[in-house]
């Protein structure tokens, strides 16, 4: 019997790998839009943090996200994102 494979995913604030199914999905759209990815399908580029606002901050510190999009983001953003993490969690 195959087993089936479970993707892995690195978590762009602490560094550490863990399925796919639990970390959450930041995604920047064509039109440079960053935005939660609650399904995990929307188009885009996309960065995985754990949903956990502590890792939001690790990320935030040391401009990894900035890093992964390969442009600016706003504060605002990083705002919004937290706030939608402390939401869902």
């Amino acid at each position: 019997m195959k087993t089936k494979n479970i993707p892995m995913r690195l978590c762009t604030g602490c560094g550490t790998q863990k399925p796919k199914r639990e970390l959450v999905r930041v995604v920047r759209s064509k039109e440079g839009v960053i935005s939660l990815d609650t399904t995990g399908k929307m188009p885009g580029r996309g960065a995985y943090i754990c949903p956990d606002v502590g890792c939001l901050l690790k990320a935030k510190k040391a401009k990894r996200l900035e890093r992964v999009f390969g442009c600016a983001v706003p504060d605002a953003v990083y705002a919004e994102l937290e706030e939608a993490l402390q939401r869902d969690g």
